[in-house]
């Protein structure tokens, strides 16, 4: 036989699309159309059907961008398709907003209500019909379309308009190109179901597969009986001719594909988080009207807040989805508040990411998320596991990391165990999706990638459009019903997460195990991006820290009434603001803007609670100055967690100048010398008089890079930006200030457009000196780093994450090493060598670089680089511009404990108050490894008292913690505050508690008598 497929596939193609969808419906007949728009923020279906529409006809331009037309669609179902329509067809309105129909969304999306507000289902790009029940006489339908920008287009990252409001253009968007009612055929529709799935399977088999053969010939003969002008006569006949193709069943060796609905929506990126409202009732809709028609699809939804959204502005929605929940097909997932980044939250906010997450899906549903799920976060912290474990939850999946530029994971079903030892049964997608549409490619790539193979048969798939939203269609549906039992293809079986994982774990309970950090080989610049955003989830997080401390402590000392409500609104703004799209930095200006106002509320908030709840310990009348101290570690003479009188007396701080220029500060505890150009050229502790600071290399030195990554703007740091450096050496001004206990040195630069004033400060009785940056940004497409050479034989970095540090190479040794060029910290880094270390606390930065070299003395120079600002043009052009504030400490002679308890300084600074008496710490730990992280009331307002607390050094280590009064039980919890067996319990006033390394644990006060 003469080879003609390629003749046969092209000759396939080509029928499809002149003939076989265009005949898809038939008989259409127009539609009018009346609209009303609404002039800005969006309102709800009761404001907008009392208003006046007017008539538009076919081709009205409409929509300025991120506005909300209502439209109202009305007619009349011909006589002829009453009182059923022509047997094998059903009716359907078909809507065009003027679309770009390539791609799934990010344009024109509407929502579609009847007249008595009951919602009938979305509209979108590739999901633009609506159903006309039979029997049903008159078409009247309001569809509240949003005129959203495609902000990304053909993602080239130019610089866009479409960020802002304020800054878009006024022109329309859309054009209404179709408005009709009519007749769709059931079995072209099956056809074209049937052709889809055997096309992209006979694409995928070997050339020389004889499946691939048989498929293609199956499709031939259909095409011969297909008549071009009676498809719908012919239809049938050409379902006939492949039939036998299609009914041949899988191998036995066949991989198992466990398909589960999902529509990942981030609840903001290039949108605003008012629109990602809309798109969950929109994507939410739509996905129930599937399950009404297909009892056997299941949908998984990660995200509480999504459903509080649903809850607040649409309980119809909302009251649907707990039916379905109920029945099994509307699956919550995750357990988390949102799919947020796991990088930078502090330890206790990620910890509430699962407790806020999972408490909502008990309270709503009854229903408990077993698996943490986070398909597109960029990265996964080491301390996950551990979090995850502690919040009950068994499982963890992931997607992201297959956009690793250079190694590839090695596994997909895995152990991945934490930097305390905690394992999970953690599984990454090989489809390599989140938003598969189950074609014959998908199925193919995700078992030739599976990694497991010989060894586990199944693998999971999510399905439906996403990143905008819009899930899965009634065409992915009948994919994954064609390729249940299909030769050639994996097995396809629809179902949920849990019985993915139960049926892997059950197959494959000895997997193979990853530890540590899964980090992602991509879009390094998140760690820096949009600074505002970073600073107030880190100012937040510790006022929320400070907040639920005193409130509690006042509340069990004085009755002060504990803000229960307020601080859980606030915790779950912070917790919104996580979001992997929203603390990264990498969505438009509007979302941005909004999360500063929104820390900026928060702020204000919590400031509020902190003074009533001190103010109520300090009691009336008071006659002592007190200092406050909500850090874990004593200072000033100051106790941890409680309040008394500064009685620590230290020498003055002097500040000598030298003939070359410098500085040289000095408190008597370190001694720092500062350059004429605002380096640091000596800084040594009293203790050991080390020098930290390698000679000719000085520290603080401020380096410009371009910063113009391949793609991806906002998210991406590419390696090549080292490749092009400027030392800030020229200072424009200098100049000593010491005032009391205080003495600083002042710079000023000038760089282009930017101005930066440093000031290295050093205090009375401080074992650190205070780098404080406020610089105004006006550079464009440039980052900013800050370089700390330090004279430390470093073969690793010790950098905080949550409830921990990790530890990684200062070399790059391999591929992974080389891979990780810039990474991730939390408020401090520590570098050390046996006997000697040097820590390095911030108040708000997270990117960081390190290196190694050797000088020709032969010594080693281990330098860190800290990421103060960049300011990329995509999605936001104005990102990071203006005025900003950003601190430092280093301490040498610094061991790791002491980068901990600098960590915390920094982010705690002491309050003053004048008081009755001193305030007793309401809890206390005997061993300074342990860190107390929280101290709240419980939140099933019982009043219990729990405290959150952790081993900080990564060493065994043993506490006493200590209840100022006394409780009737003390019990050992998970984060959901549920007592748990074979762990730790007393009475009384304190416990006993053993940790391992960086161990978490829960404690639980019941009965709380404080004193």
């Amino acid at each position: 036989m003469h080879n003609d497929h390629s003749l046969v596939e092209a000759r396939l193609d080509r029928f499809v699309r002149d003939h076989l969808t265009p005949a898809l419906y038939r008989d259409a007949r127009p539609l009018a159309a009346t609209a009303w728009p609404v002039d800005r923020e969006p309102v709800p279906f009761e404001t907008a059907v009392e208003q006046t529409f007017e008539p538009v006809p076919l081709g009205w331009r409409w929509g300025r961008a991120w506005s909300t037309v209502w439209l109202r669609v009305t007619g009349e179902v011909p006589a002829e398709w009453l009182p059923q329509p022509p047997a094998g067809t059903r009716i359907e309105v078909l809507v065009d907003f003027g679309y770009n129909r390539s791609r799934s969304g990010f344009q024109a999306e509407g929502l579609a209500y009847r007249p008595d507000g009951s919602l009938i289902k979305s509209i979108a790009p590739l999901n633009s019909w609506l159903p006309v029940a039979p029997g049903e006489r008159h078409i009247d339908v309001l569809i509240e379309a949003a005129a959203n920008p495609d902000v990304a287009g053909e993602y080239t990252f130019d610089p866009t308009p479409y960020g802002l409001w304020e800054t878009a253009p006024d022109e329309p968007l859309y054009e209404l190109k179709q408005l009709e009612v009519a007749l769709r055929d059931e079995t072209v529709w099956h056809l074209l179901a049937d052709v889809w799935t055997l096309r992209g399977l006979m694409a995928e088999l070997p050339e020389g597969s004889s499946r691939r053969h048989e498929i293609l010939r199956a499709l031939e003969d259909m095409l011969d009986v297909l008549d071009p002008e009676g498809i719908p006569q012919t239809a049938q006949v050409g379902r006939d001719a492949i039939a036998g193709v299609l009914a041949k069943p899988a191998h036995a060796s066949a991989h198992r594909v466990l398909a589960t609905g999902h529509a990942h929506i981030d609840s903001a990126w290039l949108w605003p988080l008012r629109e990602t409202v809309r798109k969950c009732a929109r994507t939410f809709t739509n996905v129930m009207d599937l399950m009404d028609e297909h009892p056997d699809f299941v949908f998984s939804c990660s995200s509480a807040q999504q459903y509080l959204w649903m809850k607040e502005h649409h309980p119809r929605v909302f009251a649907r989805m707990k039916e379905k929940v109920a029945a099994g097909q509307f699956v919550p997932v995750g357990g988390m508040w949102v799919e947020s980044d796991t990088n930078m939250p502090g330890g206790e906010a990620m910890a509430r990411q699962f407790i806020a997450g999972k408490q909502f899906f008990i309270d709503e549903f009854g229903v408990e998320c077993e698996e943490a799920w986070m398909p597109d976060s960029f990265g996964y912290s080491g301390a996950l596991p551990q979090i995850v474990a502690a919040a009950g939850s068994r499982w963890f999946l992931t997607q992201k990391i297959s956009w690793n530029q250079i190694n590839r994971m090695p596994h997909h079903t895995f152990w991945w165990e934490g930097i305390d030892g905690t394992r999970v049964f953690t599984h990454f997608p090989p489809v390599d999706t989140y938003i598969s549409e189950l074609s014959g490619k998908e199925l193919a790539h995700a078992e030739r990638n599976f990694s497991e193979k010989g060894r586990a048969t199944i693998s999971l798939v999510p399905f439906g459009w996403g990143d905008g939203g819009g899930g899965p269609t009634r065409e992915m549906i009948a994919a994954a019903h064609r390729t249940a039992d299909l030769e050639g293809s994996p097995r396809v079986t629809m179902g949920s997460s849990r019985d993915f994982f139960e049926a892997a774990e059950a197959e494959y309970p000895q997997a193979p195990v990853w530890s540590g950090e899964m980090y992602l080989e991509l879009h390094r610049g998140v760690f820096t991006s949009q600074l505002r955003t970073k600073q107030g989830n880190r100012r937040n997080e510790s006022l929320l820290r400070q907040a639920e401390l005193w409130a509690a402590t006042a509340a069990l000392r004085t009755g002060f009434a504990y803000p229960r409500e307020a601080l859980a609104r606030a915790w779950q703004t912070v917790l919104l603001l996580q979001f992997h799209d929203i603390l990264p930095g990498s969505s438009i200006a509007w979302v941005h803007r909004e999360a500063e106002q929104r820390h900026a509320a928060v702020t204000e908030t919590l400031e509020g609670i902190i003074a009533d709840a001190i103010a109520a310990l300090a009691g009336q009348g008071g006659e002592h100055d007190l200092l406050v101290n909500a850090s874990p570690f004593a200072r000033e003479g100051v106790p941890a967690l409680g309040a008394a009188t500064l009685v620590a007396s230290h020498p003055a701080v002097t500040a000598t100048e030298g003939a070359d220029g410098a500085t040289v500060l000095d408190n008597g505890i370190i001694r720092a010398v500062v350059d004429a150009r605002g380096h640091v050229t000596s800084l040594i502790a009293h203790a050991d008089g080390r020098e930290a600071i390698p000679a000719g290399q000085p520290a603080n030195v401020l380096r410009l890079h371009r910063d113009l990554p391949n793609l991806w703007d906002a998210w991406d740091l590419d390696q090549h930006y080292q490749r092009t450096v400027t030392e800030l050496l020229e200072v424009d001004e200098r100049h000593v200030r010491t005032v009391g206990d205080t003495a600083t040195v002042i710079t000023v630069r000038r760089v282009g457009d930017s101005l930066i004033e440093q000031r290295l400060t050093l205090r009375a009785g401080e074992s650190a000196l205070e780098i404080e940056n406020r610089i105004d940004w006006r550079e464009r497409e440039k980052i900013l780093k800050l370089a700390v050479p330090l004279d430390v034989h470093a073969d690793r970095i010790a950098a905080e994450t949550q409830f921990g540090h990790l530890y990684r190479p200062t070399h790059t040794n391999t591929s992974w090493d080389a891979a990780r060029f810039e990474a991730c910290q939390h408020r401090f880094v520590h570098l050390g060598e046996p006997g000697y270390g040097v820590a390095i606390a911030n108040d708000s930065t997270y990117g960081y670089d390190v290196g190694r070299d050797t000088r020709a003395d032969g010594g080693t120079t281990t330098t860190v680089r800290f990421s103060l600002l960049r300011a990329p043009l995509f999605p936001d052009p104005e990102s990071d511009q203006g005025e900003h504030l950003m601190r430092f400490r280093i301490a040498p002679g610094a061991t790791i404990g002491d980068a901990v308890a600098l960590g915390y300084d920094l982010a705690t600074p002491l309050r003053a108050v004048r008081a009755a008496a001193p305030i007793a710490p309401i809890v206390t730990s005997s061993d300074p490894a342990v860190v107390v992280e929280t101290v709240k009331l419980a939140e099933d307002g019982s009043g219990d008292l729990v405290v959150r607390l952790y081993e900080s050094r990564g060493g065994r280590a043993h506490t006493t913690l200590t209840l100022d009064g006394t409780a009737v039980t003390i019990e050992c919890t998970d984060l959901l505050e549920r007592t748990l067996d074979g762990e730790p319990a007393g009475t009384g006033a304190s416990i006993e508690l053993p940790f391992r390394a960086f161990q978490l644990r829960t404690v639980r006060f019941r009965g709380v008598s404080a004193r």
